[in-house]
């Protein structure tokens, strides 16, 4: 049996609910493989009696409500003894529901796809409110969870729904595994693997759990990479397409066009719009919503240190590991692979493998930079701002930061760099850009450094850097 790994707190979280003397109404999102029904099945296993779990059919060309309703029976009627024959509608759907929960039994149903379940009836948000009022809701023992990868359709139709207003006990959007977290996957292995093994699966697969359980800890971090991902029958190699267009249907293709373009370079919003050739309208700002509320980018605006005030432009950067890297490196090669190409070739001699890598590396510690925190020792200090940094004012490129995480008074301006040998040479690389950076006055800029590879001895006795933080700590290892 698998070691269920990480969500301590949500867990923990979980539980308390059934302190309560009344029923729970729970919303979880986050994206496709990130572990929302896995998570509640292992507070179930923990905590419960009873598990349920229907999940929305994912929509086909030809998909209807009726569909749906046949789904919904014949997967409650597996579960329970439930009858299996097609409901009239949606309210009846829920009576089947109602009628198989005992009072007597601590009992968890989780109703996952949300938005595929109800995305064919327009009048599926009423219905559950409704059949959540009248039904469920009088279960004393019972946490009744609607999960969902479209967050965008979970927080118009149910969470913004004023007719769910106060009815919710939680709210959560699962984000990935931590790095500490994802380390715990190589089990005994990572104490004698070197961090880069790794470091270089999780910056292909990010914190995704159902990507890193297709790791083979035996292997190591290219083989495992070439076999996920340059094989036609890699998980991740024909994940990307399976997860994208059911998640968003006929809006896919837009949306994959707004990741493309990110999976170069983060830009801002009238770049990204220069870029696709496409108006800054009302469609582009919806589709940039549904894929930040889906995980898959986020705006890097932060705080500006010359002012202390928001930054007037943010930068739309493709933050899902994963996704950048399938768009980055396979999908220009999807022919290759698919004609086995790269059946036995070593992945480190593809052409600028090392380069990409640098990227996806400093991709990932970015989306962890809350465990960089710790390590820089703020005595208390509140975060105000953590994020990339690029000013192209000034000439020579501007000054670019891999991460610049502000205080009332200082900013910690994070150098993240994956190299087998790193020298001397990088206090400069730092220094310069310290000089670039504009800081109001009274404000302190401090260095710090995050690497993977070899740090010259020097580097560490020269007390240039205010920490220095190897990646195999982030790892807990």
């Amino acid at each position: 049996m698998k070691k269920f790994i990480g969500r301590k707190n949500y867990l923990e979280d979980l539980e308390s609910l059934w302190r309560k003397r009344t029923s729970s109404l729970v919303a979880c999102r986050g994206r496709r493989r990130i572990g929302k029904s896995t998570l509640f099945r292992e507070f179930a296993k923990r905590t419960a009696d009873v598990y349920i779990e229907i999940e929305g059919l994912a929509p086909t060309k030809n998909m209807t409500n009726e569909d749906q309703l046949r789904g919904f029976a014949e997967s409650l009627a597996a579960q329970t003894d439930a009858e299996d024959t097609v409901p009239s509608n949606w309210l009846n759907a829920f009576k089947r529901l109602n009628g198989v929960i005992d009072d007597t039994r601590r009992t968890v149903v989780v109703l996952d796809e949300i938005s595929w379940m109800g995305g064919y009836d327009d009048m599926f948000p009423g219905t559950l409110r409704k059949a959540w009022e009248s039904y469920f809701h009088r279960h004393d023992n019972l946490v009744f969870v609607l999960c969902g990868s479209v967050s965008a359709w979970i927080r118009e139709n149910i969470l913004d729904n004023t007719g769910f207003a106060g009815r919710f006990s939680r709210e959560y959007v699962l984000k990935e595994l931590n790095l500490s977290e994802c380390a715990q996957f190589w089990g005994e292995t990572a104490t004698r693997v070197g961090p880069r093994e790794i470091l270089d699966v999780l910056s292909v697969t990010g914190g995704v759990p159902r990507y890193i359980e297709e790791m083979d800890p035996g292997l190591d971090a290219t083989e495992n990479i070439r076999r996920m991902c340059f094989s036609s029958t890699g998980e991740l190699f024909k994940d990307f397409d399976a997860i994208f267009n059911p998640l968003f249907g006929g809006g896919a293709e837009s949306k994959k066009s707004i990741l493309g373009a990110l999976a170069g370079e983060p830009l801002t919003g009238a770049e990204l719009s220069a870029r696709l050739g496409a108006a800054r309208n009302g469609h582009l700002t919806d589709d940039l919503r549904a894929l930040k509320e889906g995980g898959f980018i986020t705006d890097d605006g932060g705080l500006n240190p010359a002012t202390g005030r928001k930054a007037r432009v943010s930068k739309y950067r493709l933050k899902d590991n994963y996704t950048r890297f399938f768009l980055k490196y396979l999908a220009p090669h999807k022919r290759e692979i698919e004609d086995g190409v790269y059946d036995f070739t070593d992945v480190e001699n593809l052409p600028e493998w090392n380069a990409v890598m640098g990227l996806q590396f400093e991709n990932l510690i970015v989306n962890n930079f809350d465990q960089i925190i710790p390590f820089l020792h703020l005595g208390g200090a509140v975060v105000e701002s953590a994020a990339p940094y690029r000013n192209s004012r000034g000439g020579d490129g501007g000054c670019q930061i891999d991460l610049l995480i502000q205080t009332p008074r200082t900013a910690y301006v994070v150098e993240v760099k994956r190299k087998r040998e790193i020298g001397r040479e990088i206090e400069d690389e730092v220094a310069d850009r310290i000089a670039s950076l504009p800081l109001r006055s009274g404000m302190s800029a401090r260095p710090v450094l995050v690497y993977d590879g070899n740090l010259s001895r020097t580097v560490e006795g020269d007390g240039y850097f205010d920490a220095i933080i190897p990646v195999r700590k982030l790892l807990g290892l």
